[in-house]
């Protein structure tokens, strides 16, 4: 059972938020805003917040270059998880990572049943590490960015919860660039 560790002190992470979207503009991102009040209360710090147009070769690009940015240890897209022909943030997401975390998209259709039933299957949620960065592909509308968060990020990247929690192993997630 997940818990929180009080003997355990807090350690706040750089986050960076992505919206992906053909239509909004940062004034018009609620779920941004979403995030950014969730990832400021929780204590962490938000690094970055832009908005870019579906654009695969775009998205990649921002999220090799907020990878490349030793203050983001999280990378949050939200939009762009869908099925249409426009939505390609899943895609753009793969061409970067290094290792998928395939149990992030599992259990994220695992919270979101619980609230929309089987609509919850037109997700592709996704999760992965790129250059020692955690990176995490939303679904854009509001309630699926709280149910990631509150269900999900919030736990996982908090140092104090256990049985485990991300921020524990990131500084090992590039260990293998270290080896001779």
């Amino acid at each position: 059972m997940s818990r929180i560790d009080e003997t355990r002190d807090f350690i706040p992470i750089g986050i960076a938020v992505l919206a992906v979207s053909d239509t909004r503009d940062l004034t018009q991102d609620k779920s941004g805003d979403l995030l950014e009040g969730r990832i400021k209360a929780a204590g962490h710090y938000l690094i970055h917040r832009e908005i870019l147009r579906d654009e695969r070769t775009e998205i990649a690009e921002k999220l090799r270059a907020w990878c490349a940015d030793p203050a983001v240890d999280v990378i949050l897209t939200t939009g762009g998880t869908g099925l249409t022909g426009r939505d390609v943030t899943v895609e753009a997401h793969r061409d970067v990572y290094e290792k998928e975390i395939e149990a992030f998209g599992t259990v994220f259709t695992m919270v979101s049943m619980h609230k929309i039933g089987t609509s919850a299957v037109q997700s592709r949620a996704t999760g992965g590490v790129c250059q020692g960065t955690y990176l995490f592909a939303l679904p854009g509308s509001l309630g699926a960015c709280a149910d990631a968060w509150d269900e999900i990020l919030n736990w996982q990247l908090d140092y104090r919860h256990r049985p485990c929690n991300f921020v524990e192993i990131l500084p090992r997630l590039e260990e293998h660039r270290r080896r001779k």
